[in-house]
């Protein structure tokens, strides 16, 4: 008899992530260039529990009754093996929510940066954190004359799984006043001014993106090589400085539980 994973999907009533790379897959490699990172991956998902992978005997405590199963892949883009991590996340973040209403910010990077991000993606993406957590703090400081509290997920792909950093925030609505004693809300369907935000944010990642390249932290391999020189780099950023980015705040659709289990 196949064990579940093996069987058809239509014989398990949905179709997941591993049925569409086993049937595809192959055919999909064969006509498409992937990098060695997006092989592996989709190699993993494939044989997530499978006897690929070997297997092993689970053992019910109370009545001894044993059962085989197949090992995981444990790769962190395997769905199958992330969803135990995703509800443990989602059931401590839930823990950690105020009793007042939330907003949900999303700062997005310009798809101008994307490959230079792809080949510093730990500089940049720590700039990103870093540029949102500060612009977010100046605001609180100066709207609210408090200190803000934030639950913040990278996403780096859009809907279409083309290459789309930015940045979800969970913000309640207030803040702690400096001397921790009370609680400053804000309007009820207002946090700070988008535009603003969008400004700002702007100009505090750029100004660090530009100290990363005086200083000599960044790699331009492959088609970023021009931006190695000053005079292609500077004029970028100049570009970027004069366009608007995108920023966006609202309230959550539904609660602050269903965005934390989005971002999950």
């Amino acid at each position: 008899m196949l064990a579940a994973c093996e069987r058809p999907a239509a014989q398990r009533g949905s179709v997941e992530l591993a049925d569409i790379f086993r049937e595809y897959g192959e055919s999909y490699r064969c006509a498409q260039p992937l990098p060695v990172s997006h092989l592996k991956v989709m190699r993993a998902v494939e044989r997530c529990r499978t006897a690929a992978l070997g297997g092993h005997l689970e053992q019910c405590d109370s009545c001894g009754f044993e059962r085989p199963a197949y090992n995981s892949c444990r790769n962190r883009h395997c769905p199958k093996c992330q969803s135990l991590a995703k509800a443990r996340w989602v059931e401590k973040q839930n823990s950690e929510l105020l009793p007042v209403g939330y907003f949900h910010l999303v700062f997005t990077v310009p798809h101008e940066l994307n490959t230079l991000i792809l080949a510093n993606q730990r500089i940049l993406l720590n700039v990103l954190f870093q540029s949102v957590s500060e612009t977010l703090k100046d605001f609180a400081r100066t709207h609210l004359g408090g200190t803000l509290g934030v639950t913040t997920v990278l996403h780096t792909w859009s809907q279409t799984l083309l290459d789309h950093f930015h940045l979800h925030c969970l913000v309640p609505a207030g803040a702690l006043s400096f001397d921790q004693n009370r609680w400053i809300p804000t309007r009820k369907n207002f946090l700070f001014p988008v535009k603003a935000l969008s400004r700002v944010f702007r100009g505090k990642f750029l100004h660090a993106v530009a100290k990363t390249f005086d200083r000599q932290e960044l790699i331009f391999p492959g088609q970023t090589a021009p931006l190695a020189d000053p005079s292609n780099f500077l004029p970028l950023l100049d570009t970027l400085c004069k366009k608007p980015w995108v920023v966006y705040a609202k309230q959550p659709f539904g609660s602050p539980q269903y965005v934390l289990d989005y971002l999950g």
